[in-house]
């Protein structure tokens, strides 16, 4: 049986404030401990019979672990329907070193705010291999319950840093790419191997300040030129196809 302990813990984290003072955050579902648990262990498992009898080989023997009932699960769970299993994992707290722009290709969100599109660009970055993710400070935490399941375990592979993005764009000797309505046509212009791909706010794109320190301003044009179509692009498909044209051209 769960405590009530644990209940009122599990359902804490839902806050960004609680996630970061209890230095946890909340995984659910068997799909998505397949892809963390060879990387990260959880200090917490609350479990149907049947997912610890044929997982429990994967967990630490400190891992503190609990049978529950179909009921039990429901009242645990943050998901309108529960999948088997809930688990606490330790917050990661990933260092970034500047010199990483300079070898590698990595993401910058300014001001994303959907849980869903953070989820599915931690997912989009860890398909096309890239490892850190830079965030301004008002882009919603990627420790979120929605957000966590919508990565699908890619948070075991990606680092994501929340820092001063303005700053950072500032001191880095790097291209630094951002997706403007007025940019450029990405299939025509000169893409690099590192550097900084910034992404912007669902509504209002990427901020004037974050933007004075983009060195290339890339568009991705709709298809015919000429045809009407929607206004903008969702964040996270945009992501996919500016990260699909960066790793293509090094294939050429």
């Amino acid at each position: 049986m769960i405590s009530k302990a644990k209940l009122k813990l599990i359902h804490s984290l839902e806050r960004r404030r609680r996630r970061q003072e209890e230095s946890l955050f909340v995984a659910e579902g068997p799909r998505l401990l397949d892809e963390l648990l060879p990387l990260m262990q959880p200090v917490f498992v609350a479990a149907l019979p049947a997912w610890l009898e044929s997982n429990s080989h994967r967990l630490s023997p400190d891992v503190e672990t609990c049978i529950v009932t179909p009921d039990e699960l429901h009242r645990a769970s943050l998901m309108q329907a529960p999948q088997q299993v809930v688990a606490l994992f330790p917050l990661p707290h990933p260092t970034w070193n500047d010199t990483m722009a300079h070898a590698n290709l990595c993401l910058a969100l300014d001001g994303v705010q959907d849980p869903g599109n953070m989820g599915t660009i931690c997912r989009v970055a860890d398909w096309f291999g890239i490892t850190d993710i830079l965030c301004s400070t008002d882009t919603v935490d990627v420790f979120n319950p929605k957000a966590v399941q919508a990565t699908m375990g890619a948070l075991a592979r990606v680092r994501v840093h929340y820092l001063d993005l303005p700053s950072l764009l500032s001191r880095l000797d790097v291209p630094v790419y951002g997706t403007f309505l007025d940019g450029q046509d990405i299939y025509a212009q000169p893409l690099s191997s590192h550097g900084i791909i910034v992404m912007g706010n669902e509504g209002n794109g990427i901020s004037a300040e974050v933007g004075r320190r983009v060195t290339q301003r890339l568009y991705v044009p709709n298809y015919p030129r000429d045809r009407v179509t929607t206004e903008s692009l969702n964040v996270a498909v945009a992501t996919s196809i500016v990260c699909a044209e960066f790793r293509r051209r090094e294939q050429q």
